[in-house]
């Protein structure tokens, strides 16, 4: 999670819980009400503390004709003068009180991405994993966003209000844009619903894309490792000779691009968790779809555990929603460990895989080579002494540790507390790892 992230206090609203869970109740994968936004405390701090937020505020600054409005709509949002904002693909509604009794509809309108864009912007997630991690934590990588101009430019927004004033924007409408950029800074899904997918379509698409592409790497990784079989005979040579006798095949159907998402399940009483069975079902069909185009199942091998991991893995840990305290808490209970080490094992996932959770919980013995150089390197570099144990270089705070896929990890304790948590990204180079552990890359 980024700085910023971390810093942001809770968006708690004191007397409007009741409006809170009648906006909850209307949210749909492609529609998200959300009660009105307290007052700010520090009406003269920036609006956003991610980098998508400030950008959303900057493309409303930069369209903006008139500077007076921009300020008078920016107090009306300081001053909580917007009412709940619904939010659907391509639009933002809310109703502004203004100097009247009467409030006034203003809309922000923004075009949704082509499915070519989103291809792009899917298909480079779940080549990184430090981009679906990104993502899976809500935040946004700048490599990512780029490749399907998520974030909006000079003129791509288009406000509308029912007011007689025809600035461009006028304060109800830049009230309303300012309101968002709290919203997206928050959850950037939110932005993502604008640009026309929903949170659970985009995961979804994410998860069945991931098992694709794990399922892929696995078998031509298998495939390098065999080299060709030369006592192997294709079944073609075999019945070669009896093709005349032989009735012709039918035609095969071709596989579907992708993964088919599962039905909804209704919420019913004494019917199983429907987001038990919708975890299920989704799984399911990413597994079939990744054993019918590539003939390996990703799973092939996996214990309860990594399994389990690989399913957290897979859904957001940030913990902000019930349903995924209560994802971890299952699985937790289900291989016997606690919802900390289901955690930390996560973490290790989502830095590196199954390399990565082999690296949180095997120490081994390298042999010699990378690892005898990996000190002097560090040393040459600046950065301090690190003390050798097996697979491991340790400071009392650092640590990084020689993987068998000959990658370094990061990890990071408390001073004195051996209690190791992945941080960074891996990297063959020890010094490249550091630094990503330190946030210097």
């Amino acid at each position: 999670m980024s700085p910023a992230r971390a810093r942001r206090p809770a968006a708690h609203v004191p007397g409007r819980a009741r409006a809170g869970e009648q906006a909850q109740a209307r949210h749909t994968d492609t529609r998200r009400t959300f009660p009105p936004l307290p007052p700010r405390a520090r009406p003269s701090t920036a609006f956003a503390l991610t980098w998508w937020g400030n950008a959303w505020v900057d493309a409303l600054e930069d369209t903006a004709l008139d500077p007076a409005r921009l300020a008078r709509g920016r107090a009306y949002a300081d001053r909580g003068h917007v009412d709940a904002i619904t939010v659907t693909p391509g639009r933002v509604v809310a109703y502004v009180h203004g100097s009247r009794p009467r409030p006034y509809r203003a809309e922000l309108r923004l075009r949704t991405l082509p499915d070519e864009a989103w291809e792009r912007f899917l298909d480079t997630a779940v080549s990184r994993p430090d981009h679906m991690a990104s993502l899976l934590d809500k935040d946004v990588p700048h490599a990512l966003a780029a490749t399907a101009d998520l974030l909006p430019a000079v003129d791509d927004l288009t406000p509308e209000c029912t007011c007689p004033d025809r600035a461009h924007p006028c304060k109800h409408a830049a009230a309303l844009c300012y309101q968002t950029a709290r919203l997206i800074d928050e959850d950037p899904f939110v932005l993502f619903l604008l640009r026309g997918r929903g949170e659970q379509e985009l995961l979804a698409d994410l998860t069945r894309r991931h098992a694709t592409h794990t399922a892929r790497e696995q078998q031509e990784s298998e495939a390098e490792a065999s080299g060709p079989d030369l006592d192997s005979r294709p079944a073609r040579d075999v019945f070669a000779q009896d093709a005349a006798r032989l009735p012709a095949l039918p035609p095969e159907f071709p596989p579907p691009a992708h993964p088919e998402r599962p039905p909804s399940y209704p919420q019913a009483p004494g019917a199983p968790d429907p987001l038990a069975l919708d975890l299920l079902a989704t799984e399911a069909a990413a597994r079939a779809h990744a054993l019918l185009t590539t003939g390996v199942d990703p799973l092939a091998g996996f214990t309860p555990w990594q399994d389990a991991v690989r399913l957290a893995a897979a859904h957001p840990g940030s913990g902000l929603t019930a349903a995924t305290r209560t994802l971890y808490a299952s699985l937790a209970r289900g291989t016997g460990r606690t919802p900390g080490d289901l955690a930390r094992a996560v973490a290790a996932w989502r830095q590196g895989g199954f390399a990565g959770l082999g690296v949180l919980e095997e120490e081994w013995d390298p042999p010699a080579g990378p690892f005898d150089r990996a000190r002097p390197a560090l040393l040459a570099t600046g950065h301090p002494e690190f003390r050798p144990r097996r697979n491991r270089l340790s400071t009392p705070s650092l640590q990084l540790r020689l993987g068998r896929d000959g990658r370094w990890y990061g990890y990071e304790s408390d001073p004195g507390r051996e209690d190791w948590w992945p941080r960074g990204e891996p990297s063959p180079d020890p010094v490249a790892a550091l630094d990503s552990l330190l946030g210097l890359t």
